[in-house]
């Protein structure tokens, strides 16, 4: 789950605006200006478009405009016998109310559209005859408006955009503990969208995402990241991100990494006894782990005991040491011998702290690499700002199940953006 509110300044709005605005606005070739006139009309802007906050939704838009072209009789009646054409070389200043909305397919759209002043006056003497052009402008505006704005839901495309960034953040990220070596991929399930302009004139995007895990083998990671779903109303204004990756270890790994930390060692139980254990089988028992092992106890006179101990621990991460360890430790004892029975009754306090002090399994290697690989991946530069996860902390939590020892690595932490 990843959530960010990106407050963008007034004048990093208007140079979004200004780059998806094109500097050709209009061109008409033989337009019907009525009274018997045609003629043709390039229109153009000449300078970068000014934005004003109306309320949390709409805009006011100010377009510097260039008018050129000509215009005269048409080709009938007295136009027969006067060709000439009268040219146009105008300026004017429109202001524009707009309400811009972004669909569930990453488009934007406009769903209102409004043109308030024209911004200029434009009359021309067509021999002797006053022509007004105020009246036509704002016509042909308004058609064009129609026809190219408000009956398009998609005239810019976010995706392309948004895909391009979601390459990088959504790649599959890899882990590696104990020669276990995953990939794991984000699947996003949900995003989220609100924008609005706010009081000091900003414009703000709540962006949000919930997704899951994928678990791969190491060489089977997908190549290229999940497609992202369609957009959805987003309530969250928080700066959060959360992730929970899973690792699971199948029984006999965990049989080897006990034999690696417990087995091929001899224990002084007590001054007159030593304590060998061996041939770790574990399995899961509960909230616990249990483990059996056999063991050989060794007296000073060279007399020996065997058996087997089931031993059950509840494993647990202690941050001061970074490891995984288990305490609440008990065990039953299995032995043909009389005395190992008593023996291990009343040296039960002993053995449990020597088992205690050899189970201890280090994360904290695997921990800082995953909060490296995270932060750098989920790390972004776009033309208008940075986009990064700070103050990222990862914290395992152990599940004990039937088939395999699965550890989740909760991860918490704030994201962070800087706009240009």
């Amino acid at each position: 789950r990843v959530n960010t509110n990106i407050k963008s300044p007034k004048n990093t709005f208007e140079k979004v605006i200004n780059s998806q605005v094109p500097i050709q606005i209009y061109q008409g070739k033989d337009m019907d200006f009525g009274n018997g006139l045609d003629g043709d009309l390039l229109v153009t802007r000449t300078g970068a478009i000014s934005v004003t906050p109306v309320d949390s939704q709409l805009v006011r838009l100010t377009i510097p405009l260039d008018i050129q072209g000509e215009v005269g009789l048409k080709a009938s009646g007295l136009g027969s016998f006067l060709k000439g054409k009268l040219p146009i070389n105008e300026s004017i200043r429109p202001t524009i109310l707009l309400d811009p909305k972004v669909n569930s397919d990453w488009s934007v759209g406009v769903a209102k559209l409004e043109i308030l002043d024209l911004g200029g006056d434009v009359n021309l003497d067509l021999m002797g005859m006053q022509v007004d052009l105020n009246k036509l402008l704002l016509s042909q505006m308004q058609k064009f408006a129609e026809s190219r704005l408000l009956q398009r839901d998609d005239l810019i495309s976010l995706k392309p955009f948004v895909d391009l960034a979601w390459e990088q953040v959504g790649r599959p990220v890899e882990l590696e503990w104990r020669g276990v070596a995953k990939a794991f991929s984000i699947q996003p399930t949900r995003a989220g969208w609100r924008d609005f302009l706010d009081e000091e004139e900003n414009y703000n995007i709540w962006l949000g995402m919930d997704g899951k895990i994928n678990s791969h083998p190491a060489n089977a990671a997908p190549r290229r990241a999940f497609p992202l779903p369609s957009l959805s109303t987003n309530k969250d204004s928080t700066n959060t991100f959360e992730i929970v990756i899973p690792l699971a270890l199948s029984y006999s790994q965990m049989d080897d990494l006990l034999e690696e930390n417990l087995g091929n060692r001899i224990y002084q139980v007590d001054k007159k006894t030593k304590f060998q254990p061996s041939n770790f089988r574990s399995q899961a028992f509960g909230s616990f782990i249990g483990v059996t092992m056999d063991f050989i106890a060794t007296k000073n006179n060279g007399k020996e005991i065997s058996g087997e101990i089931f031993l059950v621990g509840k494993p647990i991460y202690k941050e001061n040491l970074q490891s995984l360890v288990f305490e609440e430790i008990n065990f039953r004892l299995d032995s043909d011998s009389f005395q190992a029975q008593t023996g291990a009754g009343l040296k039960r306090k002993k053995i449990i702290r020597q088992m205690e002090k050899r189970a201890q399994f280090p994360i904290g290697e695997v921990m800082a690499e995953s909060i490296y690989g995270l932060e750098n991946q989920l790390k972004l530069n776009t033309p208008i700002g940075t986009f990064q996860v700070e103050n990222l902390k990862i914290t395992p939590n152990f599940y004990p199940q039937e088939n395999e020892f699965l550890i989740h690595f909760v991860g918490s932490g704030e994201v962070n953006t800087e706009i240009k």
